[in-house]
């Protein structure tokens, strides 16, 4: 099913999609929870992205893992290369694993930490500290998303590049 576009693997076009959208939910996200001067501003679109980003991680990741099968079924990769794609194909699974947290707590960030009217700004003691773990949470797996996804990307393109 996510093998092939008009004769052209998918893996490599769709993997251009988590290596925007991850780093840009990152940066969003982080700026939501800390900055609020933005919250207004971007609220509905770092929504969309929380849902987008996640998604876009999986499609890649389930293309991969049909790429790979197909040079595998095709006896294009030698067996003393096949270690490095199995360890990409790991880290693309890590990916997905941590862009999946992000997305919840940025979903769960923008309902906590929304734009408020300075008369309901006096918020419960408890919902202002489960606003700043969710908030702290974020940063943590907005931290780890950008270190798998560059950690990926970097041993996809050094197997392409290198590989044999």
């Amino acid at each position: 099913m996510l093998e092939e576009f008009m004769g052209v693997p998918l893996h490599p076009l769709l993997v251009h999609a988590p290596v925007v959208f991850v780093p840009l939910l990152a940066l969003l996200a982080v700026g939501y929870a800390f900055v609020p001067l933005i919250r207004p501003h971007t609220r509905w679109v770092l929504g969309l992205l929380a849902i987008a980003t996640p998604v876009a991680a999986f499609l890649t990741k389930l293309s991969g893992d049909a790429f790979l099968r197909r040079l595998q079924s095709r006896n294009q990769v030698t067996p003393e290369f096949l270690p490095r794609l199995q360890a990409h194909q790991e880290l693309g699974t890590l990916t997905v694993y941590a862009t999946v947290a992000l997305g919840l707590l940025t979903l769960a960030l923008v309902y906590l930490v929304a734009p408020r009217i300075a008369a309901a700004a006096t918020a419960a003691d408890s919902s202002r500290a489960l606003s700043l773990v969710v908030r702290l949470l974020t940063l943590v797996a907005a931290g780890v998303s950008l270190y798998y996804v560059i950690r990926t990307g970097d041993s996809g393109g050094k197997a392409v590049w290198e590989g044999s």
